[in-house]
C-alpha cells in the first residue's frame, strides 16, 4: 500500500508507549499495534483525529505516500 502509517516514529518523538495511547484514545493495544504496524486497511477520521489531539500533531505527521507500494492490480478505492 502506498500509504505509510509512522505511528511509531511520533509515538518515539513524544516519548509515549503504544499502550498509553491506547488508553487515551479509547482503543485496544492490539489495535494500536496494528496500525503502527501498517496492517490496517483504513482508519476512521474521528480515530485519526483522537491520535493528532493526543500526540499533538497534524495527520501528515502520521501518514506519508510513497508511490510504486502499491500491492497487487490496479484497482482504485476511494
Amino acid at each position: 500500500m502506498p500509504i505509510i502509517v509512522e505511528l511509531d516514529v511520533m509515538l518515539a518523538r513524544r516519548k509515549m508507549r503504544s499502550k498509553e495511547l491506547a488508553q487515551r484514545i479509547g482503543l485496544t493495544e492490539q489495535q494500536v499495534s496494528q496500525l503502527k504496524s501498517g496492517k490496517v486497511r483504513g482508519m476512521r477520521f474521528d480515530t485519526l483525529s483522537r491520535i493528532c489531539d493526543t500526540l499533538q500533531c497534524q495527520p501528515g505527521d502520521l501518514l506519508r505516500y510513497e508511490p510504486g507500494e502499491e500491492e497487487g492490480g490496479g484497482t482504485a478505492e476511494a
